[in-house]
């Protein structure tokens, strides 16, 4: 097996040619690459958040292992927390902060990397504020958009600034910088905001989870604003068919699409889309004052 070392960390790659998207041919190799190449973008969105791993050694169309404890065999060297659940029950997770855990956890083929709204030293108090916009049956990415457009001018209405990327998957996340606050008020805001828009947008939009009601609608899933939820980090690869990105997008992009295509962004997209674009979500990270809720 290939041995590597990355920031001084001897790291032993293993089946770096294991297909892990079969429709595409994409291999484990390749994720290890996409990772590492996009390294500078992800690692801010990671900093001091506790990660769970989606994993898929089998490939996406294999078992998943959702893991959110710190894998057995974790080396010494890897970050981690303790995370309160419930209770006084904690839990130990794996805190992705440099390239070397970043490589690790993609040898693992943990492909899809999830974190909380809050950093783990300020647990509970959320940080940002985040919309999952998922179109229900009869509705696309598109109808997404236009939901999407509603609720950045209503939180600018409030003084803060929407930045847009898709889930990797068939909607779009919103997220927006937030004076950390306790999950829960951030979450009635949040929710508050989802209601709005159903009123505002009552044939389109929708804030309740039930199935029955989503045909045609998109479902603003205020819900990850929760301290125990967890949402796809920027830039994470998506178990899907294709290897999708969760990737940011400019409005000016959403604006101009055509059709749902126009807004499915593979591995291989990224690294150009970093050169042409800049990375969209900095400022999500480098807001030094974001402000608090109305």
């Amino acid at each position: 097996m290939p041995i590597t070392e990355v920031d001084g960390h001897r790291l032993v790659l293993s089946n770096l040619d294991k297909v892990l998207y079969p429709a595409t041919g994409f291999t484990k190799g390749e994720a290890i690459h996409y990772y590492a190449a996009i390294a500078d973008a992800v690692l801010p969105h990671l900093h001091r958040r506790a990660v769970s791993f989606l994993r898929f050694p089998d490939g996406v169309e294999g078992q998943t292992f959702f893991a959110k404890n710190v894998p057995p065999g974790t080396p010494g060297w890897v970050t981690t927390c303790e995370v309160r659940r419930t209770g006084e029950k904690r839990e130990t997770q794996v805190v992705i902060e440099n390239l070397a855990t970043l490589v690790w956890a993609a040898n693992l083929a943990a492909l899809e990397l999830h974190t909380h709204q809050w950093r783990t030293d300020a647990e509970r108090r959320a940080d940002r504020i985040v919309f999952d916009l998922d179109p229900g049956e009869g509705a696309d990415v598109l109808d997404c958009r236009e939901v999407a457009f509603w609720l950045r001018d209503r939180l600018a209405a409030d003084g803060f600034t929407a930045l847009a990327k898709t889930s990797g998957a068939k909607g779009l996340h919103l997220l927006a910088a937030v004076r950390p606050t306790d999950s829960s008020a951030v979450s009635a805001y949040a929710k508050r905001l989802a209601q709005e828009a159903e009123r505002a947008l009552p044939e389109l939009a929708l804030h309740r989870m039930a199935r029955k009601l989503r045909a045609g609608k998109v479902f603003v899933d205020h819900s990850q604003n929760s301290w125990a939820k967890t949402t796809a980090t920027p830039y994470t690869l998506r178990a899907r068919a294709r290897p999708a990105v969760s990737a940011p997008v400019a409005w000016e992009e959403l604006a101009a699409a055509g059709s749902p295509e126009d807004l499915v962004f593979l591995a291989a997209d990224i690294p150009g889309r970093l050169d042409r674009h800049g990375e969209l979500l900095a400022p999500l990270v480098e807001a030094r004052q974001p402000p608090g809720l109305p």
